[in-house]
């Protein structure tokens, strides 16, 4: 048996399948399992905050969690020992060997996991908007669609082995009586730092802007007109303006977009700006900021119009986004 985190943090010790599903349902999410409660020696142990909850997960029997899609969540399992059979709704299957592989629910796709008896894992379970914020902050640009991991993470790659090191610091630092439990702080920089572990992990498809390597040559020519709009969101930008930083016609910079964003100049603008303000927003105290300030900094004047495109874009008001 490994060794088990988060003792003092105890959610359940049952060997009642009911009681089991029911512990697991409150702490990560709904679903159904399937087992012999004859064999069940299950143990959860959890600490929680509104970025991430982190816990330890055995059954010590042979288990299976049919799980819906996990929709405002992230969660990434991390194998210590016995192995998991792993099957995703688009039709996608991974095996975990304890140490080699892990796991990423995606939010969108229903889930299915079958432990092995002697099965033990690390579980994030990691708030979407924090997750996509954080990553956008990594890239200096919004991120407005799911981060399409694949199902599997590869464990023992050196960005693997980086992610669980960092969780199982995570955990450690947790247990310390003198730990970053009673130093929020230093909680929220270590929880930033397994984010940024995680997203380099993980194979997604920002992971080549991550590393620096994004294909330039599919922007052509937008190229330096998205680099001077995320270093340069808080100007006076205009298509004209746009049109000189690409050596172009306002009619050009307009198809440019169309066919490689979809979208128009000023459109991709306010894009970036939202994001600018979703990540200030969530930096910012919500007892000394107003949301006001935040969305005229970044050029929003309009309060009522500037609510409705927040909410478009991220699916939440912004005085919401402050609460966090």
């Amino acid at each position: 048996m490994h060794r088990e985190y988060l003792a003092a943090d105890q959610v359940m010790a049952t060997r009642s399948l009911e009681e089991a599903r029911d512990a697991v349902t409150r702490v990560y999410l709904p679903h159904e399992l399937v087992g012999e409660s004859e064999a069940m020696d299950m143990r959860l142990n959890a600490v929680s905050d509104q970025v991430l909850t982190l816990g330890y997960l055995t059954y010590q029997a042979e288990t299976e969690l049919r799980m819906p899609a996990t929709e405002q969540w992230y969660h990434v399992n991390l194998q210590m020992t016995g192995e998991t059979w792993c099957s995703r709704r688009d039709g996608a299957t991974e095996h975990t060997p304890a140490g080699a592989r892990g796991l990423v629910l995606n939010p969108e796709q229903a889930t299915t996991v079958r432990w092995s008896a002697d099965a033990e894992q690390l579980i994030l379970k990691v708030s979407r908007s924090a997750l996509e914020s954080h990553l956008a902050d990594l890239l200096g640009r919004p991120v407005t669609d799911v981060v399409d991991f694949d199902f599997g993470l590869d464990l023992t790659t050196a960005a693997g082995r980086s992610l669980v090191r960092s969780v199982e610091f995570l955990a450690l630092e947790l247990e310390r009586p003198d730990g970053v439990r009673d130093l929020p702080l230093a909680r929220r920089q270590l929880e930033s730092y397994v984010l940024t572990a995680l997203l380099h992990a993980g194979r997604h498809q920002y992971s080549d802007a991550l590393l620096g390597r994004e294909d330039v040559a599919r922007l052509g020519r937008l190229g330096p007109v998205v680099r001077h709009i995320e270093e340069h969101a808080d100007a006076d930008l205009t298509p004209e303006s746009l049109a000189r930083v690409a050596c172009v016609s306002v009619r050009t910079l307009h198809a440019a977009f169309a066919e490689q964003l979809g979208e128009t100049p000023m459109a991709y603008v306010r894009r970036v700006r939202l994001g600018k303000v979703r990540a200030d927003l969530l930096r910012a105290d919500p007892l000394r900021t107003r949301v006001t300030d935040i969305a005229m900094r970044w050029g929003f004047f309009h309060p009522s119009r500037f609510s409705q495109q927040y909410r478009d874009q991220f699916g939440e008001l912004p005085s919401v986004t402050l609460q966090r």
